[in-house]
């Protein structure tokens, strides 16, 4: 295969994985995750402590799905590298999503989110399947580490 090839496969496998959150298809979910008996994949879900072993982190896809009633997932900044079977996907995750409904309507309140992912792939002989997944919240109004309000001047090095 070449780069170009791995990279689309690896982007299909990255795209599926989210649109299988989308429609709650938890065994798309599972069956984009690596499963080998041999190496422990991990999940770390924003505000959640590190999931290790294909059984937590399914476990911990399940509950999000039961407990989301509408989620939807504007992927931007999507960059992916490749290192012979391991890929290494990084985007922002724009998400809308809305629980239970209250009082009778269709659908609870929504609320948007921003989440920058770190998405770690492996070739198998059934196609790259997810290794690890990291996903950390963008604080509200922070511009990153070039923001002269996130940069203290108690930071600098000692003389």
């Amino acid at each position: 295969m070449t780069p170009a090839t791995d990279a689309a496969a690896v982007e299909a496998a990255n795209t599926a994985f989210y649109e299988a959150m989308e429609t709650g298809d938890f065994d798309t979910v599972s069956g984009l995750w690596l499963d080998d008996d041999a190496t422990p994949v991990t999940c770390v879900h924003p505000g959640w402590p590190v999931l290790t072993g294909r059984g937590e982190v399914l476990r911990s896809y399940a509950l999000i799905m039961a407990n989301t009633e509408y989620i939807q997932f504007f992927l931007t900044d999507l960059k992916i590298s490749l290192a012979a079977d391991t890929a290494l996907v990084t985007c922002t995750e724009n998400i809308l999503s809305g629980g239970p409904a209250e009082d009778g309507a269709e659908l609870g309140p929504l609320v948007g989110q921003l989440v920058v992912a770190t998405n770690v792939f492996r070739r198998t002989p059934d196609g790259w399947r997810l290794w690890s997944h990291h996903a950390s919240p963008v604080l509200a109004g922070d511009d990153g580490p070039d923001n002269a309000e996130t940069a203290p001047d108690d930071l600098e090095p000692p003389s």
